[in-house]
């Protein structure tokens, strides 16, 4: 996911609402992750909504590779929390690099909206080429109408065709180490467009290169920034903990504080 080069040119603010923003994209079970979902929740917007935004996007939910076969004790409280302290929940579909089927993928959604009642979807594992617009654009469309217009992530492992561009949903057109982004690029497609509908997942950033990583992030038009210190490795998902620098960088990016 790194070829090219663009440089936003059309004065869009960034993020999902009006500046650069946080999104956490797989956090562990709310049973072996307590600690993350409190600090999630703690990160909402302040002032009861009526205070400055909070610099956390979206967090998505993720009960067992998609809702489960039942409603889960231990979700739907984390749920209620999140809606509660006005974050934004995703419930995480699996697309499987589009085989699986548009009744498949809608009948979980409903099933998150009926149990956890999610603002909006992440489809992780989406597919990134021409051949898979259709099947992109219909289940988009379905979830658009199901969540009345909620937030949408197409979670693509590789840069994208600019056909993805006209899906209803944020497109995560990097993702990968530290070690590859500080010298990637962004397509130049993308610069025609707001920041807010890219998003940038990054691992294995040390702090010390936190700053740097945000101008990148900012320098290529990205909307949202999923950063981590944690590493990939083999059954290891780097996203399962928030980052060691996690107040940090919420301080750095909003007046929300997670204390």
């Amino acid at each position: 996911m790194t070829t090219g080069g663009a440089v936003r040119t059309d004065g869009a603010a960034p993020g999902v609402g009006e500046r650069l923003g946080l999104g956490v994209p797989d956090c562990a079970h709310p049973l072996l992750a307590p600690r993350e979902w409190a600090a999630l929740a703690r990160t909402g917007p302040v002032g009861d909504g009526c205070g400055p935004p909070s610099p956390l996007h979206w967090t998505v939910l993720n009960v067992a590779g998609g809702p489960g076969a039942r409603p889960d004790p231990y979700c739907a409280p984390a749920a209620t929390a999140l809606r509660g302290a006005g974050v934004t929940l995703l419930g995480r579909l699996d697309m499987r690099d589009g085989v699986r089927t548009f009744g498949e993928l809608v009948g979980e959604a409903r099933r998150y909206l009926d149990w956890y009642r999610v603002d909006g979807f992440y489809l992780a594992n989406c597919p990134s080429g021409p051949g898979s617009l259709p099947h992109a654009h219909r289940v988009t469309a379905t979830l658009h109408a199901l969540t009345g217009g909620g937030q949408l992530v197409l979670a693509h492992t590789r840069h994208p065709h600019p056909g993805f561009a006209e899906c209803p949903a944020q497109l995560v057109t990097f993702a990968g180490s530290w070690a590859d982004y500080r010298w990637s690029q962004a397509e130049p497609w993308t610069a025609d467009l707001p920041a807010g509908r890219f998003c940038h997942q990054v691992h294995a950033l040390p702090r010390t290169h936190l700053e740097e990583a945000l101008r990148v992030a900012r320098w290529q038009g990205a909307g949202t920034v999923c950063f981590t210190d944690r590493r990939e490795s083999p059954g290891q998902d780097p996203w399962e903990t928030l980052p060691g620098y996690w107040d940090e960088i919420v301080s750095r990016l909003g007046p929300g504080v997670s204390e």
